[in-house]
């Protein structure tokens, strides 16, 4: 291509199509300021939280920006991977994609570019997009990194990319990769996860519980999907293990602010199960996350776990997320391949 332009004429890189994939963001460290920034660039997002600013910004910034970085710089220390300096949500996402990458490569050769950004934090989305264009990508397939669909995470996620692409004087054509909770492949590798703790039905405890991130009702009832696709991955992944239905139970967590929530809420509801049905042992899963960060790792096998003995019971499992296990880069790729095609066949 180059040959044929005039000498002065700046070099145009050979034409490439980029993959990137988005997760949710983490600190760049659990310091006061840090937690502060991340904090502020979090709850200052309208999917997030929509109240007006006149109303929310002087809550925000007062009480919650003074107090809240104290306390979830104390829960993210203890989870810290500190032989990175990073959080396990960064140390997986890169594990992910650098298996992604090797997969989409095997298949693409090096017409492919593949990266990861972050909604909130760094790596930024517009420093992701700047480089895939600087790299030659002429086609972006963006792909957040959950199941479900929600306006919080996905909206907001697609929301900051087409923000980022607004400052590209050549803009790429676009995809975004829609939400997956449905396909088989994904459910495989979901209850591939479960099969690996509990081979049978008759070695699990008394109740698995799937606990969602939570969101407001009122989102549900303004139009959101979210609440409906958590259920329906929760029946799929019943059907899949062919377990009795009421074994396997849905609960929504990380409960936020004076609304209505989605509900049960999975803190309440397990401390029930023991009080009021006599359950003594569960096993928690958290579908909604590709990857373990501070709502798994702290709130579920922290705050969540201590609900539950606390209320009575015996034995409590964490599930992990299914992280960089095989099968689920084997259901990214094909979500990403099956979005490539007529771009990269």
């Amino acid at each position: 291509m180059n040959e044929h332009m005039p000498k002065a004429h700046p070099r145009v890189p050979t034409p490439k199509v980029g993959v990137l994939f988005a997760n949710l963001g983490t600190p760049d460290n659990y310091d006061y300021w840090s937690m502060r920034r991340y904090l502020n660039e979090f709850l200052s997002d309208k999917r997030v939280i929509d109240y007006p600013n006149w109303k929310w910004q002087p809550i925000l910034q007062g009480p919650i920006l003074t107090i809240r970085p104290f306390r979830s710089g104390a829960n993210y220390k203890m989870i810290w991977n500190h032989d990175k300096g990073e959080s396990p949500l960064m140390t997986i996402t890169k594990d992910q994609v650098a298996k992604l990458d090797a997969s989409l490569k095997q298949r693409f050769g090096d017409r492919v570019v593949v990266d990861f950004c972050m909604r909130y934090g760094n790596p930024s989305t517009k420093s992701k997009v700047r480089a895939m264009v600087e790299a030659g990508c002429t086609k972006i397939l963006f792909f957040p990194l959950y199941p479900q669909y929600s306006a919080t995470t996905s909206g907001t996620a697609n929301d900051q990319f087409f923000r980022a692409l607004m400052d590209e004087n050549r803009m790429p054509s676009v995809r975004t990769a829609p939400e997956y909770f449905d396909r088989d492949d994904y459910i495989e590798a979901l209850a591939a996860s479960v099969l690996r703790v509990y081979p049978s039905e008759d070695q699990a405890p008394e109740r698995i519980i799937c606990s969602y991130h939570g969101m407001p009702e009122r989102y549900l009832m303004e139009g959101d999907p979210y609440h409906c696709q958590c259920q329906k991955t929760t029946r799929l992944l019943t059907e899949r293990l062919g377990w009795s239905k009421d074994r396997i139970v849905t609960t929504f967590q990380s409960v936020f602010g004076p609304e209505e929530w989605l509900k049960p809420y999975t803190v309440d509801e397990v401390a029930r199960l023991v009080k009021e049905d006599g359950v003594k042992s569960i096993a928690v899963l958290a579908p909604a996350f590709s990857a373990d960060c501070i709502e798994t790792l702290e709130e579920i096998n922290g705050e969540i776990r201590e609900s539950f003995e606390h209320a009575g019971g015996d034995s409590f499992t964490y599930i992990p997320c299914l992280n960089d296990d095989d099968e689920h880069i084997a259901a990214l790729t094909n979500v990403a391949v099956d979005n490539l095609r007529g771009w990269l066949d």
